[in-house]
């Protein structure tokens, strides 16, 4: 399906992407902390809202 360097050039490119992005969240961190104070609550009220429409899809099938 995938020739050798295909997928050797999919296995690099995976490490080098991670390794840039913790390095550029790390670089990051005192900003994130400083301006998005909080957010967590908006993850938090998307999830619960996802759950509220799987929960009335579930009850309005059955």
């Amino acid at each position: 399906m995938f020739t050798t360097g295909q997928l050797i050039f999919a296995v690099l490119f995976l490490i080098t992407f991670v390794i840039i992005m913790v390095y550029m969240y790390r670089k990051d961190k005192k900003l994130h902390k400083k301006h998005y104070k909080g957010s967590i609550w908006i993850l938090v009220g998307f999830i619960v809202f996802v759950l509220l429409l799987l929960a009335a899809k579930t009850y309005l099938k059955g």
